[in-house]
């Protein structure tokens, strides 16, 4: 946003606080933040590879994992500069347009995986409560639909948040909460009447994240209400694990963003280092663990990772 007075204009700047109170020792914090970004990168392009290459794998709700996969290695490649730049080379600030920039890629790939999560709460719900209409109903044509709405819903909801930024002058030290540029953060620095903003931004929360937590919700409750109406011998116990693994991830994504949301709206005087924990887990941990998840739950990708390992090992001793 460009900010007037008199006799010059000028582009504002924001700070990271980086770890307050631990400034001395980020060189330190700076080893397992980039460990854990590097599990995250590599866990989420070794799922993505294998679900591209592992004919086994070329299945609906696998291909909402790579889709998966592809959102969450975005989350932390967006995160990253910043975040090691405040470690690595004490650089604290950042220009309005890279800010805004950031704060799109975040907010918007945030949303996108809510949606890919709700369309593998569906995937799961035909698989366990209409198996034999399943391949008809989850057709290539319908995942890449499911997959584009998705990103369709997030894009356009979310475009309009860095041109309401732009209307207001920042006046103030425009120091941020995070290690990254946040919405409701930014927002708060504003100087004006930001009603407008804070309420649609609400409505995005509301039309995204809670109507795709109603689903979830809905989707579950149909899957235990069939499941417990078939008798033990008739479950299918396979389909059902899945479910653990979707369940995980769902609460992996949604806890720290329902937690860091509470934190922007209903706390006053919260600790900056409070912020500072919830910001990074809700960014860092998602990409972090959702690999993880499936490479302890799920057999099909552990089958696919032994087979692959094998493959290695045997081209190594030719």
């Amino acid at each position: 946003m460009l900010a007037f007075n008199n006799t010059f204009t000028y582009w504002p700047t924001f700070s990271f606080i980086g770890i307050p109170g631990l400034e001395t020792a980020h060189t330190w914090i700076s080893v397992p933040f980039f460990l854990l970004y590097l599990v995250a990168i590599v866990g989420n392009v070794l799922l993505f590879i294998l679900v591209k290459t592992e004919q086994n794998l070329h299945e609906p709700q696998f291909y909402f994992l790579a889709i998966l996969a592809l959102t969450d290695l975005g989350l932390s490649l967006s995160t990253m500069p910043s975040v090691l730049a405040i470690f690595w080379f004490n650089i604290h600030h950042i220009g309005l347009d890279a800010c805004l920039t950031q704060m799109f890629f975040i907010h918007t790939l945030s949303s996108v995986e809510s949606g890919v999560l709700v369309a593998m709460a569906f995937d799961r719900l035909v698989a366990i409560c209409a198996p034999l209409n399943y391949t008809r109903i989850l057709t290539h044509y319908m995942v890449a639909c499911l997959s584009g709405a998705a990103f369709i819903r997030g894009a356009t909801l979310l475009i309009p948040l860095p041109f309401f930024l732009r209307t207001f002058p920042f006046c103030g030290t425009n120091v941020l909460s995070h290690s990254y540029c946040y919405y409701p953060d930014m927002l708060n620095l504003a100087c004006g009447d930001v009603t407008f903003s804070s309420v649609y931004g609400l409505v995005c929360v509301l039309c995204t994240f809670a109507v795709d937590v109603v689903f979830i919700l809905a989707s579950y409750t149909k899957i235990l209400s069939t499941i417990m109406k078939l008798g033990i011998r008739d479950r299918n116990w396979r389909s059902l694990h899945t479910c653990v693994c979707h369940l995980c991830t769902v609460l992996v994504f949604y806890l720290p963003l329902i937690s860091l949301a509470v934190l922007h709206r209903y706390t006053q005087e919260t600790s900056p280092i409070l912020y500072t924990t919830m910001s990074n887990a809700y960014l860092l941990m998602t990409p972090l663990l959702n690999p993880v998840v499936y490479s302890l739950k799920s057999r099909q990708i552990q089958a696919a990772l032994r087979k692959r390992l094998w493959v290695q090992r045997v081209v190594a001793g030719e």
